[in-house]
């Protein structure tokens, strides 16, 4: 493999500095770095960071391959500056066994556009009353280190401890879709004002709070790792913060688009808004914003949720729930988090890059950017604006809410172990 020179980029958004990579590491950061036969990368005025890292992505492979498949979504991926996410485990079959994440694993080695973390099932088929096989998920090939129902709540409490004191015996840890199921029974947005005035079934903020505060008191009393999916509230922050001044071993983390967006947006009827969990209000945009900021919320992830065209192009109530959101959360978060002053890029690099990796045990990816390091890197253009334009994803979905809206940011240049897989902008 050549080396490759990237020259004058800021390096997590400090002073410019030039990257050479040689093979799969970087060889040296400094000024007036040079190498015979380098592929050069001018990158003045540009951001380099480590890659990114998803805990939460949906490859929908197995099973719903018309929705997305391993190698369209880790394009997508790439095309955002990923060089790690982490698979759920709903899946058709469900990833509740050893066989089925060793094949999304190895499926994710084949294409090489990303590397590819399998999320096992916390129960066997994500049905919440018997535990999948945990401990054969781990020694499998993929290594699992993450559980999740995601999708579904384990709400039984029982099988909530059950899960936290088995991954505890291997450092595992697991991931809660916070939903009380019997409080949102025919929910379809957040409960309040605008549920209201539209005479939908609300979502109460409670369903998702009341899980968190059971969850962390569990993985206290067990003294295990818990980790909140996609924290949607200013009352479950208010939890994860209390927890945390505890001492209890619980991580969090928040959406691109509940850093935006909020529940007037339904007003629409338009179903590219509707999720799980529901938009919120702007007062819980604004909490989710501060909470990152101070790291009461450690991570962003994207929860890229595809759907094909007639799961999404239907009227409201039949709708499917997700939105895709890899080839847009560095731009959100950019828009939402940077350019509102409230965190630096260093800080972007350690909520998006760093901290997930840690979660979720990533060996090679959320490391610094210096020598003898892997060169998992992307190059973002911060200067750019642009309108989001679907037509131009490499998922195979299609379902933004974000189409036709300007935002800031754009990756041009990713590499995962050396090798690029997107270069200005278009996949290698």
């Amino acid at each position: 493999m050549s080396k490759i020179l990237i020259r004058g980029a800021k390096v997590l958004g400090g002073d410019p500095q030039d990257v050479l990579i040689d093979g799969e590491t970087v060889e040296a950061v400094g000024s007036g770095l040079s190498a015979e036969g380098a592929e050069v990368v001018e990158a003045a005025g540009k951001v380099l960071l480590p890659g990114l890292v998803d805990l939460h992505t949906h490859l929908r492979e197995p099973g719903r391959e018309d929705s997305e498949t391993v190698l369209t979504g880790t394009r997508a991926a790439a095309s955002g500056g990923y060089t790690a996410v982490f698979a759920m485990a709903n899946t058709f079959p469900v990833a509740d066994t050893a066989g089925v994440v060793e094949q999304v694993y190895r499926l994710g080695q084949e294409h090489g556009y990303c590397d590819v973390q399998p999320i096992g099932a916390v129960t066997v088929g994500l049905e919440g009353k018997k535990l999948a096989e945990l401990g054969a998920m781990h020694e499998s090939a993929a290594g699992v280190t993450v559980f999740s129902d995601d999708g579904k709540c384990v709400d039984d409490a029982v099988i909530m401890r059950r899960a936290l004191e088995y991954v505890k015996a291997f450092g595992g840890v697991v991931a809660q879709h916070a939903q009380e199921p019997r409080l949102t029974e025919g929910a379809e947005m957040n409960e309040g004002v605008v549920s209201a005035e539209l005479g939908l079934g609300g979502w109460p903020a409670v369903a998702e709070e009341s899980v968190i505060a059971r969850d962390v008191l569990l993985a206290e009393h067990v003294g295990s790792r818990v980790h909140i999916c996609h924290l949607s509230t200013a009352g479950s922050v208010e939890i994860v913060r209390w927890a945390k001044s505890r001492g209890i071993d619980v991580t969090a983390e928040v959406t691109p688009h509940h850093l935006l967006l909020t529940d007037e947006l339904v007003r629409s009827y338009n179903p590219v808004y509707k999720v799980n969990p529901p938009l919120r209000t702007e007062r819980d945009v604004l909490a989710l914003r501060e909470a990152l900021a101070d790291g009461t919320i450690d991570i962003v992830a994207t929860d890229h949720a595809p759907h094909p065209h007639e799961d999404k192009d239907c009227e409201w109530a039949a709708a499917a729930m997700g939105m895709v959101g890899l080839e847009t959360a560095l731009s959100v978060v950019q828009e939402t988090m940077v350019d509102t002053g409230l965190l630096t890029w260093a800080g972007v690099a350690d909520r998006m890059s760093f901290k997930p990796a840690a979660i979720g045990q990533a060996a090679g990816h959320g490391r610094p950017v210096s020598a003898g390091e892997p060169a998992n890197l992307v190059l973002v253009d911060t200067e750019y604006r642009g309108r989001v334009d679907p037509a131009g994803f490499a998922s195979r979905s299609r379902n933004t809410p974000y189409e036709g809206r300007e935002l800031p940011g754009r990756v041009t240049h990713t590499w995962l172990r050396g090798k690029a897989t997107l270069v200005d902008g278009k996949l290698t």
